[in-house]
């Protein structure tokens, strides 16, 4: 798809991903940026330098996913639609009817939407959550679901309805199964991002950062600018009706990026261990080969490069950060 000229719909654009993807889309020759988001976890200090460009608007009239007509509104203003409204999975745990009316019913309404209105490409945001721990590494597209949460039952089943919907109806998208995501504007509320923020606060304060367990719990960690490039790289892709991992491909343990971060604060503390808690997932690193044949998508932010841009973000925000803490408390 060509996205010259084109105005393309965010939702969840005020999020920690979407406002990177929004940042990512303003380097493109776009007409328009219409960001649709209900504030539950994006917030505005994200869109704060994406708002100076008189091409990005966020939708006046409201931004939740399961307001049909509104949303129905917001799509019909559109060419593209990139979908990233969803509960977390902590939320998920936690609230399961709450994530099914989300993610489940919101995401049939982004769908039904998109069909109505004729749209020309959505890029749906999935997870490696429907993989569970890995059988194989590194796990390709084909990896058996090996799920056992809501939250990656509600991705799964958000990728059967985007296929039925385009076998039914022709809607043409790409699904997107984003690996570990951090970086700058990233808040508390990821499971297993959220230790980064954590080891740091407790290195801030002069306390020995804590790893809960041996630390080997091993992930595939990518910076969130590579995550928005990823779906900007769908926008402009002619894949359709397929599922990508997005990720670096690398294998790195917590205990690992606990010896970086004291590293790239100077720090002299040593690491805490503590009896480990409950653990979703302990293994998953994602094969990169298909998005980068179909989509040409590879990531370009190592892991210490993207956490020294973290920590950057975090002293030039500390207000910020103080208060995203206190809210997660």
């Amino acid at each position: 798809m060509d996205i010259r000229g084109k105005k393309i719909l965010v939702i969840g654009g005020a999020g920690f991903i979407g406002s990177h993807v929004v940042d990512e889309l303003r380097k493109d020759d776009v007409k328009e940026i219409i960001v649709y988001d209900n504030f539950c976890r994006g917030s505005k200090e994200n869109l704060e330098d994406a708002l100076k460009d008189p091409r990005v608007r966020i939708y006046e009239i409201g931004g939740d996913i399961l307001q049909t007509d509104i949303l129905a509104g917001a799509v019909k203003q559109s060419n593209a639609v990139v979908h990233l409204a969803a509960l977390w999975l902590l939320q998920c745990y936690e609230y399961p009817r709450a994530a099914f009316d989300v993610n489940i019913r919101g995401t049939f309404n982004v769908l039904e939407a998109c069909r109505d209105a004729n749209i020309e490409r959505l890029v749906y945001s999935s997870s490696a959550s429907v993989y569970g721990d890995a059988v194989q590494i590194p796990m390709t597209e084909d990896h058996p679901f090996n799920n056992r949460t809501f939250y990656g039952a509600t991705k799964i089943s958000g990728e059967a309805m985007c296929r039925a919907f385009n076998d039914r109806n022709g809607l043409p998208y790409v699904g997107l199964r984003y690996m570990n995501v951090y970086g700058a504007r990233q808040d508390y509320k990821g499971t297993y991002i959220a230790v980064i923020m954590k080891i740091l606060d407790r290195i801030d304060q002069g306390q020995p950062p804590i790893v809960y367990g041996d630390g080997s719990q091993a992930y595939d960690f990518i910076y969130v600018t590579d995550v928005a490039r990823a779906n900007v790289c769908s926008l402009k892709s002619n894949a359709s009706d397929r599922f990508y991992n997005v990720g670096s491909g690398t294998r790195t343990s917590i205990k690992e990026v606990c010896e970086l971060l004291l590293d790239l604060t100077g720090s002299k503390l040593k690491i805490q261990y503590e009896p480990a808690g409950k653990t979703f997932v302990t293994n998953r690193i994602g094969s990169t080969e298909r998005a980068e044949k179909d989509l040409g998508f590879k990531y370009k932010v190592n892991l210490r490069e993207g956490l020294k841009h973290l920590i950057e973000w975090r002293n030039a925000h500390k207000a910020l950060v103080a208060e995203r803490a206190r809210q997660a408390r």
